[in-house]
């Protein structure tokens, strides 16, 4: 018999025996192992336990020791809603409402044409107050001054006004700049009629009167070759106002390129 034949009846002999006695063995391993990490188990869970019931009594004994604190902070809050509620429906509406009835007596008196009766609630409405019927009123105010020919006080009631919106936001900003136009003050005009037609975005009835305006003061400014450059705007984006207000613009654009050197 080959060699390797005579191997295999022993090897199944080993088999066999491993079989018979391993697990005897293998499982008292188990149930050593399964005993120590029970312990550990119970010891961890045991710790855990003991860090909660100390991490509760920690913060229940700072809260017992603060609760003074807590409680005013809670009265200090309470107070302080207290307080917005009371501004809101105790002042701020009645305010609102007296506001309201102030600007529609100036608005009467505009409308029948008492421009200085008007004006004195205008004003004092803006003086008084500080909300929408504020800014309206300061809007007002600028309008009927500059009239007037009180280009300064009507300044001062623009700066207090805050312009909003794509109309009349961009023509509170013109009329700030004729302000300033009036006034000899230029580079203050260009600005504000610059503001006046950003703020108007893509608007075709507003944007080309805020620039004519511009271009007039860089004329005078002697400033061609920014005058021109604005006519040139005029005359590619805005070729229908030119013909609906009469507006020679090529006539003009010539004259500032000739001014400029060009």
């Amino acid at each position: 018999m080959p060699k390797k034949q005579k191997m295999l009846p022993f090897c199944f002999f080993i088999l066999r025996i491993t079989i018979t006695f391993a697990p005897a063995k293998l499982s008292n391993t188990l149930k050593i192992n399964e005993i120590k990490m029970a312990k550990k188990q119970d010891q961890g869970a045991r710790t855990t336990l003991e860090e909660v019931n100390e991490s509760l009594s920690t913060a229940a004994q700072r809260i017992e020791e603060n609760k003074k604190y807590i409680y005013w902070a809670l009265m200090a809050i309470a107070a302080i809603l207290l307080l917005v509620f009371g501004y809101v429906h105790l002042i701020q509406k009645p305010n609102q409402e007296k506001a309201i009835q102030q600007i529609g007596k100036a608005d009467m008196e505009m409308l029948q044409g008492e421009e200085d009766a008007a004006l004195k609630d205008y004003e004092k409405v803006a003086a008084e107050f500080s909300d929408k019927s504020a800014d309206r009123a300061n809007l007002a105010s600028a309008i009927l001054l500059y009239k007037k020919g009180e280009y300064e006080k009507a300044i001062k009631h623009l700066e207090d006004y805050k312009p909003a919106g794509d109309i009349v936001g961009p023509a509170s900003q013109s009329l700030l700049g004729d302000c300033y136009v009036n006034l000899k003050k230029y580079d203050q005009a260009v600005a504000s009629y610059d503001k006046a037609i950003s703020m108007a975005g893509d608007n075709e009835l507003y944007v080309p009167v805020f620039m004519v305006k511009k271009a007039t003061v860089l004329h005078e400014q002697k400033k061609y070759a920014e005058e021109a450059a604005v006519y040139q705007t005029i005359k590619d984006k805005y070729p229908n106002y030119a013909q609906q207000v009469g507006l020679q613009v090529d006539k003009y654009l010539e004259r500032a390129n000739a001014l400029a050197g060009k």
